[in-house]
């Protein structure tokens, strides 16, 4: 199963959850599932079935191009990435 690392501002959805374990295909197909488990994750991260402008996902330490279509592996660790502030 994959692991999915809860950004910290999403954590109030999670009960606190820093990482959330879920089975999936692709990066959409685990983020379907942690919101299943915690509604509300979804539409936090995503806009028009896409990943939200501002929000960028790492699978394995990579960025991840392809987005929410991105495959994942059993043991993958998938993290979102929000912005960053400051100028």
């Amino acid at each position: 199963m994959s692991t999915v690392f809860i950004p910290p501002a999403l954590r109030r959805l999670t009960g606190g959850a820093e990482r959330v374990v879920v089975s999936g295909a692709t990066v959409g197909d685990l983020l379907d599932a942690v919101d299943r488990l915690h509604p509300g994750v979804r539409d936090a991260l995503v806009r028009d079935d896409e990943l939200a402008p501002h929000v960028a996902v790492s699978v394995d330490d990579v960025v991840a191009p392809a987005g929410l279509a991105e495959e994942v592996t059993e043991s993958s660790e998938v993290h979102f990435v929000p912005p960053l502030g400051g100028g």
